[in-house]
C-alpha cells in the first residue's frame, strides 16, 4: 500500500509532505468519486428493485429448479432436487445465497406467498445494482465520465438486460461477479494514470467465485489470464503468489461446502465439464447451428443497440475487450446446447461501447472558432443525440416490459395462485401434465403437500422417450395408463394445447376448470401455449 501510495503523489511532482495543496486536491477528487459511486449505487438499487417487480414472466427453469428449488430444500427439508443434484454437476454455493434469504424469512415469519414470490428476485435485484456500478466504474475508468454515464444509461434500458438480470439464475451472478473483476484487472486499464485502483487479488477473487457458480465461466478468466500473463512484469508473482493462492482457496472452500451438502466428496468441475464439454450432455435438450449466436442470440440480445456498439468497437480501438466479447461467442458456438443466457457475461462490455459511441455523438465539435459554427455544431448533435435516445428507448422500452409482464406469465401465475389457495388449506395434492419443469415449484408454493411433474431426466439408452416426451407425443394415451396407478390428484394443471386431447378423460375423472391463465400470444419451441389451465376434482 505505501509503495502504492507513493507512485501516485510523485506523479504529481513530489511527495504527499512536501506539496500538501496537491495531496488535499486528491484527497478532494477522491472523495467526490466515492460520493459519485454511492450516488450511483442508490440510483441502480432502486432501478432494480422495481425493475425485479416487473418481471412476472417465466424465462428458463433454472431459476427456480437450480436455485430456489434447492436453496428452498436446505432450508424447509423440502423441495425438489433434479438429476443434475443426483449426479453432482451442482455446486451449492449458488442456491446457498438463497437459502440465506429463506431463514432470514422463516426467521421473521415472513414466510408468506407474497414474500416468497417477490423476495430472491429483489434479493438478486441488490446484487444485480453491484453489476451496473462497476460496469459504470470500468467504463470510466477506461473512457471516462461522459462515456461511463451513457454506458450505464445503456445497460439500464437495454431490454434483455431488464428481462433477465433480476432473475435468480446463475448466470445472472456471474455476469455480476464478471464485471466486478474486470474492473480490476490491470490489462484492461488504457492508461497507467489510471492503473491504480486496479487491483488483480480482487480481480482474481471475483473471477474465482464466478468460476464457482459456474465452470464455463472460466472461457471468460482463459483469454483474461494469459492477457494479463502477457503484459506483466511479476509474472511469477501472478501465476504462483495470486492465482494458486487464490484459485485453490475459493475451490477448496467450495469443495468444502460440496462435501457437507451433499454427503460425500464430489469434484463439481470435473462432473460439468465430463457430462457438458466431454459427453454432449447438454446436447439433449437441444441444439442450435453453429453461427446461432452470431445471427440470432446475442444480436437479440444486444437488440437495437447493435450498431451503437459496432461503432463504439471502432471508435474506441479497444481490442481487448471487443475481442473478448468475440472469444466468448466464439467458443460458446462449439457447443452444440446454445442459450441467451450462456452468453449474459459480455452483454455489459457490448453495452459499454454503445455507451462510448453515444458519448461521442453527445458531443459537439468545438474545434471551430466562429460562433455560429460552434452553435449550428451543438445543434446537429444535440439533434442527433436526442434522436438516438428516442430511437433506443422505442425499441427497448415496450419489448422489456412485454416480456417482463407479459409473455409466458401464465407458468407463474398459476403456482402463485395455488400457493395462495394452498396457504388457506384448499389444495391437497397436485399434478402437472405440462412439459416437465414447465412452473415454479415447492419454493413458491411453500406447502408441504405431494405434487408430482413429468419427469424428462436424460437416459442413458438412446431413443428412449422421457415421460414429458411420451406425453407430448400422445397426451390421452400416456394420462389414461397413468391414472391407473396415481392417488388422485386434487388439482391438475395443463397448457390449452393438451386440454383439448383431455377434455373427455378430466370430465369422467370428475373434474372442472377452475382456473385459467394467460400465458403467451406466440409459440417459443413448441405449439402455442395461449394459457395455463387449472382442474379441480369435484367433491363428491
Amino acid at each position: 500500500m505505501r509503495k502504492r501510495t507513493h507512485s501516485a503523489e510523485s506523479t504529481h511532482g513530489g511527495d504527499g509532505d512536501s506539496n500538501p495543496k496537491s495531496w488535499q486536491e486528491d484527497r478532494k477528487e477522491e472523495d467526490d468519486r466515492f460520493l459519485s459511486s454511492k450516488k450511483i449505487l442508490l440510483i441502480c438499487l432502486v432501478f432494480r428493485m422495481i425493475n425485479s417487480l416487473f418481471v412476472q414472466t417465466y424465462f428458463n427453469p433454472d431459476e427456480h429448479w437450480q436455485a430456489l428449488e434447492v436453496a428452498h430444500r436446505v432450508t424447509f427439508g423440502y423441495g425438489h432436487l433434479t438429476w443434475e443434484w443426483k449426479k453432482g454437476i451442482r455446486s451449492y454455493l449458488h442456491p446457498m445465497l438463497f437459502a440465506v434469504l429463506y431463514k432470514v424469512l422463516s426467521f421473521l415469519h415472513l414466510d408468506t406467498p407474497l414474500f416468497m414470490i417477490k423476495a430472491p428476485r429483489l434479493w438478486q435485484s441488490m446484487l444485480s445494482a453491484f453489476g451496473d456500478l462497476y460496469l459504470f466504474k470500468l467504463s470510466h475508468a477506461a473512457y471516462g465520465y461522459r462515456v461511463a454515464q451513457w454506458a450505464l444509461f445503456s445497460q439500464l434500458t437495454n431490454w434483455f438486460v431488464f428481462y433477465c438480470i433480476t432473475r435468480t439464475l446463475s448466470n445472472s451472478l456471474e455476469t455480476v461477479l464478471t464485471v466486478i473483476s474486470l474492473y480490476y484487472w490491470p490489462c484492461l486499464r488504457v492508461n497507467s494514470s489510471n492503473a491504480l485502483t486496479a487491483s488483480r487479488p480482487w480481480a482474481l477473487v471475483a473471477a474465482a467465485l464466478a468460476c464457482a457458480i459456474r465452470p464455463t465461466s472460466a472461457i471468460i478468466w482463459v483469454y483474461i489470464g494469459f492477457m494479463e500473463l502477457f503484459v506483466s512484469r511479476d509474472r511469477l508473482k501472478f501465476v504462483f503468489l495470486e492465482v494458486l493462492p487464490i484459485g485453490l482457496v475459493v475451490l477448496g472452500l467450495t469443495f468444502l461446502l460440496d462435501h457437507w451438502m451433499y454427503g460425500s466428496w464430489v469434484f463439481v468441475p470435473l462432473n460439468f465439464l465430463k457430462f457438458n464439454f466431454l459427453s454432449s450432455g447438454g446436447d439433449y435438450y437441444g441444439t442450435h447451428p453453429w453461427h446461432w449466436y452470431f445471427s440470432q442470440g446475442f444480436t437479440v440480445m444486444i437488440f437495437s443497440f447493435l450498431p451503437f456498439m459496432v461503432v463504439g468497437i471502432i471508435q474506441s480501438k479497444n481490442w481487448k475487450l471487443s475481442g473478448l466479447i468475440l472469444w466468448v461467442l466464439a467458443l460458446y458456438s462449439v457447443l452444440g446446447h446454445k442459450e441467451f443466457r450462456f452468453v449474459l457475461p459480455v452483454l455489459p462490455i457490448a453495452l459499454a461501447f454503445s455507451g462510448y459511441s453515444l458519448a461521442i455523438l453527445s458531443r459537439p465539435n468545438s474545434s471551430g472558432k466562429m460562433n455560429k459554427k460552434i452553435t449550428k455544431t451543438q445543434s446537429k448533435c444535440s439533434w442527433q443525440i436526442k434522436a438516438a435516445v428516442f430511437f433506443l428507448l422505442a425499441t427497448n422500452v415496450p419489448m422489456a416490459i412485454y416480456m417482463s409482464m407479459v409473455h409466458q406469465r401464465g407458468a407463474e401465475d398459476v403456482i402463485n395462485y395455488l400457493a395462495k389457495e394452498a396457504h388457506y388449506g384448499n389444495v391437497k395434492n397436485i399434478l402437472f401434465l405440462t412439459p416437465c419443469h414447465a412452473t415454479p415449484y415447492y419454493s413458491t408454493l411453500h406447502q408441504r403437500i405431494p405434487m408430482r411433474f413429468l419427469d424428462c431426466s436424460p437416459s442413458e439408452a438412446k431413443g428412449s422417450l422421457d415421460e414429458s416426451d411420451q406425453f407430448l407425443t400422445d397426451p390421452f394415451g400416456f394420462t389414461s395408463e397413468f391414472a391407473k396407478n396415481w392417488s388422485q390428484p386434487s388439482h391438475i394443471i395443463l397448457f390449452n394445447n393438451e386440454e383439448e386431447h383431455l377434455k373427455d378423460f378430466l370430465f369422467s375423472s370428475s373434474y372442472a376448470e377452475r382456473k385459467r391463465f394467460f400465458h403467451s400470444h406466440f409459440k417459443v419451441d413448441r405449439d402455442l401455449q395461449a394459457s395455463v389451465v387449472v382442474y379441480e376434482l369435484l367433491e363428491e
